[in-house]
């Protein structure tokens, strides 16, 4: 049997690209094919606490909410937040790591000097002290108290690969030619960045669901009953009630899965893209 060679699709690409497959799917289609609506119209107090059964496959919560219709609800609103967030946080950091990496001198000292201030900062104080300065955050809030420190690794990996491009010898000829920066970044760099992004983006995806969840439980996340880390603390209400422990394991599993997807496809990505992997024996 041939060992494992760098360079090639590692096992953990493909196991974690199926994993993140099912989540986006169950994101998508989840609500559709919920077998019950969510919310205070869907509260059924003649059936609360409900075990398992034929009916209610995960059982209902306090309110006689159906439980799986909870989770594939939440795996919307999971998927919804986190895409926002890496969206804004990878444009903003990427954007600010270039023109770092790029001017180099005063410039690059002061954004370096912002991002390890972020760095120094626990990055879940800063989002807990950005959303419980408003009694009930809304959504527009609570993405960007994530996106707050969120961009902080993607502009220390988009500066770091800058440093040296900059010094390629196409990069040079570009700019001897008298290519404009903006031009030189957008059509020269940018193009060599997408890999390194690429698995900041997948680590980054686990990491937003994982925060989420945190101030979710906290009760300082979206004002939803169905988010997955609203689900995990009303669960830990009840952990030991008899029959009806599963609500909380439901929703940690739910979210152990998407943080274990995107840890896996996000190794095996920087397995594969990375030239210092596939250099190595």
């Amino acid at each position: 049997m041939r060992a494992w060679q760098p360079g090639r699709w590692s096992p953990s690409v493909w196991v974690g690209a199926i994993m993140v497959a099912v989540f986006v799917l169950l994101g998508v289609f989840g609500p559709l094919i919920a077998p019950y609506p969510v919310g205070t119209r869907a509260m059924d107090l003649d059936h609360m606490y409900a075990p398992m059964s034929w009916s209610h496959w995960l059982g209902t919560d306090k309110s006689g909410v159906d439980t799986l219709s909870q989770l594939l609800h939440g795996a919307r609103e999971a998927l919804l937040l986190s895409t926002i967030v890496v969206g804004i946080s990878a444009t903003i950091g990427v954007t600010i790591g270039m023109v770092a990496g790029y001017a180099r001198g005063f410039v690059d000292e002061a954004i370096m000097r912002v991002v390890d201030i972020f760095l120094a900062f626990p990055g879940l104080l800063l989002n807990i002290a950005i959303v419980a300065v408003v009694a009930r955050p809304g959504l527009p809030l609570f993405i960007a108290a994530l996106c707050a420190n969120g961009w902080v690794g993607y502009a220390r990996v988009a500066r770091g690969q800058v440093l040296s491009l900059r010094e390629r010898d196409y990069v040079m000829a570009a700019r001897a030619l008298g290519a404009s920066t903006p031009r030189i970044l957008f059509r020269h760099i940018a193009p060599n960045l997408i890999a390194p992004i690429l698995v900041q983006v997948s680590l980054s995806f686990g990491n937003v669901i994982a925060a989420e969840a945190s101030l979710s439980f906290l009760g300082l996340g979206p004002q939803v009953d169905h988010t997955w880390g609203a689900m995990l603390e009303q669960g830990t209400s009840f952990l030991w009630k008899p029959g009806f422990r599963h609500y909380a394991l439901a929703a940690g599993a739910a979210i152990a899965w998407v943080v274990l997807a995107a840890n896996l496809l996000g190794d095996g990505l920087r397995d594969r893209l990375d030239p210092r992997q596939r250099g190595r024996a």
